[in-house]
């Protein structure tokens, strides 16, 4: 019966306002669970639209469905293929053109149009020769093999591999005898070079889309602009510091002689001195066991292997000012890493990433809100500051003027302080600290082309005491 009743028919059916709004509501609040609508894609369509997520459409069970399923089913699966074979368009307008130069390893580019060289790209100088035969120096725009690859790739650039052709510039466009580099070949000729890999470009083209900057943390060359204070120099050790590492036996014996450690009396009780009664100096004389990040771990004796966790990509959030000739400190710095041959990163490597970062401010606490209702004591009501207002004036009106002895030393009268209304101090949270950490790493795992962000914090537990 419902085969009979289901036949697919040409003519659409008539929906209300009503129900299509009733429809639209319903599609949006199962967004989640739902699947793309591939009809408002087809090349065919007046007035293409982004499509939303609708109801997904199921397989039919082997035993087969009714025939509105089948017809339904087969129309979303043409609707999404005809969507897929679309030619890509763009503007002439909007296109840059480039040439990929192998000998060095750069994408030069000589037409520059569109917003996204505000943020990719670096100024590099080259020798070239000029119209009479003299070599000259002259900075032009050079792209590294990921941005050059991302930009072919969405198709916001032509490029060309390095001939002996004569490209020139005729009327905003390029005149050259051969076809640009495609996808394919922007592949095999970019990935493996300048330390890049598949899937460092993978991680690459992901927060690009999503409008993150993305610059490289270690400069390939030297006019590569690198932002400030992102790495952080190991300071020389101390006089007694050396001393002591190459003489330490005579270090501990001289230790020993001073005066040990009494690990049944870790407190030292003096009859003179209480400043060091309170629960500060006792909990802290209690720490007899070191503790913390600044204790060396100890080295294993195993063969050095340099080790895959290495920081590639400075990240800028899109709310970020980002200048390129002179960039910020980033927001976040990305090691990339691949999930089929990189184990997990063992303490020493933990170690070492988070030596060579800067420590993180700490999170200021949540600035509480006034509940209505209450009055906050540190903050001065309007009624009190209009009273306090006017004794100051009534006070200033009964006050005589100075005299004379007063005008000549005024030194010796100095006027009393006006008080200033209390602000509380607000003091960091401990647990917010702790979970902010000292340092942050993020990890871009790479699993067969799905990409995924892990975050590795340094925390430290020793200077925040809980009592």
């Amino acid at each position: 019966m419902d085969d009979t009743l289901e036949l697919p028919n040409a003519i659409a059916p008539k929906i209300s306002l009503g129900d299509a709004v009733q429809e639209e509501d319903e599609q949006s609040s199962d967004g989640e669970d739902g699947g793309l609508d591939w009809t408002k894609l087809i090349p065919g369509a007046v007035r293409p639209v982004i499509p939303k997520r609708g109801e997904k459409e199921f397989e039919p069970k082997a035993g087969g469905g009714s025939n509105l399923q089948l017809h339904v089913l087969d129309r979303a699966r043409s609707a999404m293929l005809e969507a897929l074979r679309a030619i890509r368009t763009t503007s002439s307008k909007a296109i840059s053109y480039a040439v990929w130069q192998p000998s060095v390893a750069r994408t030069h580019v000589t037409v520059a149009r569109g917003i996204h060289f505000s943020s990719m790209g670096h100024s590099a100088p080259r020798s070239m020769l000029g119209e009479n035969g003299v070599e000259k120096i002259q900075k032009r725009l050079e792209l590294l093999p990921e941005e050059a690859i991302y930009l072919i790739e969405r198709g916001s650039m032509f490029c060309w591999k390095e001939t002996d052709l004569n490209l020139s510039e005729v009327s905003g466009a390029i005149d050259v005898l051969g076809a640009p580099m495609s996808v394919q070949q922007a592949y095999s000729e970019m990935i493996g070079t300048e330390d890049l890999t598949l899937d460092k470009f993978q991680v690459f083209s992901y927060l690009k889309r999503l409008g993150y900057v993305v610059t490289r943390t270690k400069p390939p060359t030297s006019y590569y602009p690198t932002p400030p204070n992102t790495v952080i120099v190991n300071t020389a050790p101390s006089i007694l510091q050396r001393i002591s590492s190459l003489f330490p036996t005579w270090a501990s014996w001289l230790t020993r002689l001073c005066g040990g450690f009494d690990w049944w009396r870790p407190m030292r009780v003096s009859r003179w001195l209480h400043h060091d009664k309170n629960y500060a100096s006792l909990f802290r004389s209690l720490r007899f066991i070191p503790s913390g990040h600044r204790v060396p771990l100890r080295q294993s004796k195993s063969v050095e292997v340099e080790s895959p966790y290495q920081i590639f990509y400075n990240l800028y959030k899109p709310s970020t000012p980002f200048k390129k000739t002179a960039p910020p400190p980033p927001d976040f710095q990305i090691v990339v890493i691949n999930a089929r041959t990189t184990p997990m990163p063992t303490l020493q490597e933990l170690t070492d990433l988070f030596d060579v970062l800067p420590e993180l401010p700490t999170p200021l606490p949540r600035q509480r809100r006034p509940i209505p209702g209450i009055a906050n004591p540190a903050i001065p009501s309007p009624a009190i500051n209009e009273n306090a207002a006017t004794t100051q004036t009534l006070n200033a009106a009964n006050q005589l003027p100075p005299s004379l002895f007063h005008r000549l030393l005024p030194w010796l009268f100095p006027r009393p302080a006006v008080p200033q209304p209390l602000i509380p101090v607000r003091r960091p949270n401990p647990f917010m600290a702790l979970k902010a950490g000292k340092k942050m790493i993020v990890i871009a795992v790479v699993d067969s082309g799905s990409v995924g962000f892990f975050r590795f914090s340094q925390g430290a537990f020793t200077e925040w005491p809980m009592m």
